[in-house]
Formats: structure tokens, C-alpha cells, sequence
């Protein structure tokens, strides 16, 4: 006499319930992960850096170049001060960090001065430990927020060869003269693309930026994945095509 093999017994509304909260829970942590040690979405939501990054960019930041501290967690956790495998950043790149005034914010520029660097500001033109940035101006457009202000594309050359595009509106703004400003140890110096509306380290930070410590980078801008221009809103689908500008994905944050 044979006997069929027992059949398995039926699932119940616990059992898949336990199964799909276990794949939920692996799923929150394995983006979890990547967020904190790899890559970290944020969206640009000024024009302060532009023309490099606009209103509506979906950048892309890797979070391995500076390495970790407890501003690359969610909600900065009371953790101890100090990087992990903490490397030092470059001049000339466009970096993400928590605002120091409220961390709960965060921020995009671009690293001009490192500790101990001299950095000022004389008629539109930046100067590092007294060598001025070289600038090449490339003609006039509209700024993409504000077509009725036209302003000048001015190329920003660093000693070591690094280029990268900005904009001006003349030399006798709020922030084209400045003080010498002395970076201390462990922060940086940091300011806008768009020279002439941008909240930056040349303002204390109360104000602006002011100095930046390297506890609160959260990493380095590498590719713009999506952008919609101003308008786009998530409750009106209808702006998810009409606003949406393909001409950006993808694109390298220089």
C-alpha cells in the first residue's frame, strides 16, 4: 500500500502578512544602506548654482568620496564628532552638506577654499592665498529663473586646470568686495555658481553659509538623473510631461 506525500499546509493571512513585512523591512534596509555609505538623491529647489545646477534638478550625490559622519545618517543621529575613512575634499567641487545653522537643511555648492586658505572676493573676481581665479567671460544669456535679468557666463579656471561655468551680473554686488576670509581648520569655504544670487560662506552664518565643517558634507554632486522646470508639481500630472526637460538627464555636475 503507498501513501501520497502530505501536502503542505495552508498559508494563513499571518504567514503572508509575516512574509511581505520581512520583504518590506529587507527592501527599507538594503536602500537604507546605499543610502547612508553610496549614493543619496536630493533635489535643487534654487537657482543659487546655477548654470551648473537648476530649479528642479534631480542630482545625484555619491556619499563615499568624504567619507561618513553622522550628517550622512537620516536625521544626523547623536553620534560621535569626526569622519569615517574621512578624505579631503577638492577645490572646485560642487559639495552637499548640512547647513550649519540647522541641519535639518541641506545645501549645495562649490568648494573654494580649504582650511588655511585665504580667500577673497575684489570686483566679481576670487582669490585663493592671493592667486586670482583666472576668469574667460563666454558671452551674455538670461538667467533660466529670471529671463528678465541677463547676465554674463563667465568661465572660473583653478590652478590645477579644473573649469567650471558661472554667472555675473556685474562687479559691484553684495558680494563682489569682500574681507579676507581665513578658513579654519577642519572646514571649508563655499560659494554659488550664480556669484550674484547665492547665500554663501561670504555671509556669517546666521545669514548665509559662513564656514562650513567638514562634519557636515554629506558628499559630492555627480549627475543630474532627472529636472523639470518651475511649475512641475506632483498634483498636477499634467506638468510631469509638459515640464519635464529631457535635455538634462544624466548630465555630469562639472
Amino acid at each position: 500500500m503507498t501513501t501520497s506525500p502530505s501536502s503542505p499546509a495552508p498559508r494563513t493571512l499571518l504567514d503572508e502578512t509575516v512574509d511581505l513585512l520581512r520583504t518590506v523591512g529587507l527592501a527599507l534596509l538594503i536602500a537604507l544602506v546605499l543610502r547612508v555609505f553610496l549614493f543619496q538623491p536630493n533635489t535643487i529647489p534654487s537657482s543659487s548654482m546655477e548654470p551648473n545646477l537648476l530649479t528642479g534638478d534631480y542630482m545625484l550625490v555619491s556619499k563615499f568620496d568624504y567619507g561618513w559622519s553622522r550628517h550622512s545618517a537620516p536625521f544626523s543621529p547623536p553620534l560621535p564628532a569626526g569622519r569615517l575613512n574621512g578624505q579631503a575634499p577638492r577645490r572646485g567641487d560642487v559639495i552637499v552638506f548640512r547647513l550649519p545653522r540647522d541641519p535639518t537643511q541641506t545645501w549645495v555648492k562649490r568648494l573654494i577654499g580649504l582650511p588655511g586658505d585665504r580667500v577673497q572676493v575684489t570686483g566679481g573676481v576670487v582669490s585663493v592665498n592671493g592667486v586670482p581665479v583666472r576668469q574667460t567671460p563666454d558671452g551674455q544669456t538670461q538667467d533660466p529663473d529670471s529671463p528678465e535679468i541677463t547676465v554674463t557666463r563667465v568661465w572660473e579656471t583653478l590652478p590645477d586646470g579644473r573649469r567650471y561655468l558661472t554667472f555675473d551680473r556685474g562687479s559691484d554686488g553684495a558680494g563682489d568686495n569682500t574681507d579676507v576670509f581665513v578658513v579654519p581648520e577642519g572646514c571649508v569655504f563655499a560659494m554659488g555658481d550664480n556669484r550674484d544670487n547665492s547665500l554663501d560662506s561670504r555671509w556669517p552664518g546666521e545669514i548665509g553659509v559662513g564656514f562650513v565643517p567638514m562634519d557636515n558634507l554629506l558628499g559630492r554632486a555627480r549627475y543630474v538623473l532627472v529636472s523639470w522646470r518651475i511649475g512641475a508639481s506632483m498634483f498636477k500630472p499634467w506638468t510631469w510631461v509638459s515640464h519635464f526637460q529631457p535635455g538634462r538627464m544624466f548630465q555630469p555636475v562639472d
